[in-house]
């Protein structure tokens, strides 16, 4: 990573981009910390070889950000990077490659004489000297007391529009007028410590007014902060006519400053849908006037565009009627587009095993006799390729699948870009096919169920308490509800994850889970655990050598087994979401189901341990057959 001196102050994974720390969010260094920078800063001078190649999740980012107005993009780029920043640190690659970023907050405290000031006065100097050990770069002040390190001053503001600030420490100690003495006076920080929240005294140096950060805090607090001006720093703009919102004071690195919106996809092999995508890109101005079989027939007869012969007739028809549909009718939210994502991927999971390529390699296993009642199919996903894109972020309120319309998306560039940041990974997995018979068997049981009804009430109240004030249109609050079909599948899933963590010695924060459970007209019974990081755990076989008949068969077990129990029982086996409470999971915690943020796709939501064990003696509401049972 690069400042505006286009030196070098640190490194972070493609995926931090990504998840952690992307476009307009805060990334900490040992000694300060920076604001990533927008699309427009960005440069790939020098690079080749950035382009990300995944049509798929091309089309899926275009029919998102077709919901915000924004361009269409025609790239997904991973972050510009050369090879040669370590070996050469004063060469082009360490110097004049990287993603650029500025320091933020802009106001520095001496951690000697507890001088506070910002970044551009005379106050503080930028020491980055040795080239090779960047993240020792430092601001210091140069003070009676030697040169001490200077940090952020780490309150900032916020609000629910996605704007971020400075906090106005002048105008906030003097109680929104000027001082007295001086136009430009200088301040002191004195952190008192404590246990009580924040205990800071800011104080003028020129006419002794103090006033303590904790005025500003809670309800009352927000009363005393000035109103949003409507800052986008990493763009370097204002809103032009200002924000409405409320500021909210927020302590720098919070978790809830920035959200990625994200979409993924997994590389599909050739003659799949990745194909047609790709082909109703590259031609869609001539296959757009397609409505039927008979006229692609027709179009396939010409020399110029016999390629039509290699596809699948009605599967391009489909997807032309489909985009078409699209491009005329709303504008998915991003959940949509993510959802519809995992139709072509289920096709290629549970369809015939194609032929292996470098991006997708699958292999059938036998299934040991016990579990054939549960599973009806067992494939080892040797090789998979998935691809990552981000398409924009929001502050303080998350962007959630279950109420989309609740968060604010913030553009990644001022002016309209063709391209968005993109990373990929390269690892394995396991698909499992649950038995479909018993799917179905088990839905018709729970529509009975107070249980399920339990649940399904649950996501009501969540949906109505968490709609947005800014939503005029017809509200739903059932809009979303995943079914009693998802929530045994997702429970399963992560039974599996944490079994094979905890028995396996793999880390669950390098597993992922896409869980397939399709809708009432395309029902589907697929889970996919595969490795979701770049590193030595994704990419030695340890995870497909798991769905091996020696090991497979105890790890099922195993699960099914710690499903019956929990450490928190009886508290954990008796919980059910009754009004008014608006949680979405039953009998599941820390202890027995959650897994890590970044493993579980669905944020540790639908989930319930009842469904796959009995915990009450009632075998009737459990998918789990007989046979399985613990």
């Amino acid at each position: 990573m690069s400042n505006n001196s286009n030196r070098r102050v640190g490194a972070v994974r493609p995926s931090h981009l990504m998840f952690t720390a992307g476009i307009g969010s805060l990334v900490d260094l040992p000694n300060f910390s920076v604001l990533v920078k927008g699309l427009d800063s960005w440069s790939y001078s020098g690079i080749t070889d950035y382009d990300i190649d995944e049509p798929r999740l091309r089309a899926a980012v275009n029919r998102s950000l077709q919901r915000y107005g924004r361009g269409q993009i025609s790239q997904l780029r991973a972050a510009p990077w050369l090879e040669g920043a370590d070996t050469d640190p004063k060469g082009w690659a360490a110097q004049g490659v990287g993603v650029p970023v500025t320091p933020f907050p802009q106001w520095l405290r001496c951690t000697a004489c507890n001088v506070l000031a910002g970044v551009d006065s005379s106050e503080f100097a930028f020491i980055n000297s040795n080239p090779r050990t960047p993240h020792e770069a430092k601001f210091v002040h140069d003070c009676k007391r030697g040169k001490p390190l200077a940090v952020a001053a780490r309150f900032t503001l916020v609000c629910t529009a996605g704007h971020l600030d400075e906090f106005p420490y002048t105008a906030y100690v003097h109680h929104g007028q000027s001082c007295a003495k001086t136009p430009r006076p200088k301040l002191r920080m004195k952190d008192h410590g404590g246990n009580q929240a924040a205990n800071v005294t800011i104080e003028c140096v020129a006419c002794g007014t103090k006033r303590n950060i904790r005025e500003a805090m809670g309800e009352r607090g927000r009363r005393k902060l000035p109103h949003c001006r409507g800052r986008h720093p990493h763009l370097g703009t204002f809103e032009k006519n200002g924000c409405n919102q409320d500021a909210v004071l927020m302590v720098a690195g919070a978790s809830n400053q920035w959200f990625p919106l994200t979409l993924s996809a997994l590389a599909l092999p050739k003659g799949q849908a990745g194909d047609i995508d790709k082909l109703l890109d590259d031609h869609w101005p001539d296959l757009q006037v397609i409505d039927d079989r008979s006229e692609f027939d027709f179009m396939a007869k010409m020399p110029k565009f016999g390629f039509l012969k290699e596809f699948d007739a009605d599967a391009v028809v489909a997807a032309i009627n489909g985009r078409k549909r699209g491009a005329n009718g709303p504008a998915p939210s991003a959940p949509d587009v993510q959802t519809a994502l995992f139709g072509p991927e289920w096709d290629a999971l549970s369809g015939p095993v194609p032929l292996p390529s470098d991006d997708f390699a699958l292999r059938q296993v036998s299934i040991p006799a016990p579990l054939g009642e549960l599973f009806s199919d067992v494939r080892q996903v040797e090789r998979l390729r998935e691809a990552r894109a981000l398409i924009g972020f929001t502050r303080l309120d998350a962007p959630d699948p279950e109420s989309p319309e609740i968060a604010t998306r913030v553009d990644l560039a001022r002016s309209t870009q063709n391209w968005v940041p993109a990373s990929e990974v390269r690892g394995e997995g396991i698909f499992l096919r649950v038995r479909d018979d018993l799917v179905a068997d088990w839905e018709a049981r729970m529509e009975k169920s107070l249980h399920m009804e339990a649940h399904r009430e649950a996501f009501g109240r969540f949906r109505t308490n968490r709609k947005s004030d800014r939503k005029t249109s017809d509200f739903n609050p059932l809009h979303g509800w995943p079914g009693p079909r998802y929530i045994a599948l997702h429970t399963l899933s992560h039974l599996l994850i944490r079994t094979i963590a905890l028995e396996c010695g793999y880390n669950s924060a390098s597993l992922a889970e896409r869980i397939y459970g399709g809708d009432e007209k395309n029902p589907r019974t697929g889970i996919l655990i595969y490795t979701a990081v770049p590193d030595s755990e994704g990419t030695l076989g340890g995870l497909v050598s798991l769905a091996e008949e020696r090991d497979f068969g105890r790890i099922v077990r195993r699960a099914l087994v710690d499903a019956s129990h929990c450490s928190a029982d009886p508290l954990c086996s008796e919980r059910l979401p009754h009004d008014p409470a608006d949680f979405l999971h039953g009998a599941a915690c820390h202890v027995c189901l959650f897994v890590s943020e970044t493993t579980c796709e669905r944020g540790n939501r639908f989930l319930d341990r009842r469904f796959l064990a009995p915990l009450a003696g009632d075998k009737d509401q459990v998918l789990t057959p007989v046979g399985l049972l613990p």
